[in-house]
């Protein structure tokens, strides 16, 4: 797989795009039909917060998916800045080699 150097989606962002514009729904009526606060949604699809896995396992039942789905945005949102924040030359290595990176 070709590593990537454009940050994936944040998981707010598919959301809001693929899931709650797509389907013409309000943020208010899909709070409601998660049985959460409008205002707390209304940070995850502004991506200011993300998603938690209890909210990750209300959004599959919400709209048919799977909780690993919800999981793998946020988490791979957030590797790829995190790997671009930490300062590998100030880690200390207890291998001779490095491992082999994959890409997620």
């Amino acid at each position: 797989m070709l590593k990537r150097n454009l940050p994936p989606s944040h998981p707010g962002e598919i959301l809001r795009e693929d899931f709650i514009k797509e389907r013409g729904l309000t943020i208010t009526e899909v709070a409601k039909g998660l049985n959460m606060a409008r205002a707390n949604l209304s940070v995850i699809v502004n991506e200011h917060a993300g998603i938690s896995p209890e909210l990750a396992v209300k959004l599959a039942i919400a709209f048919g998916n799977t909780p690993q789905f919800w999981i793998n945005l946020q988490k791979n949102y957030e590797l790829w800045h995190a790997e671009r924040t930490v300062d590998r030359d100030s880690i200390r290595r207890f291998v001779s080699e490095p491992l082999n990176r994959q890409a997620a």
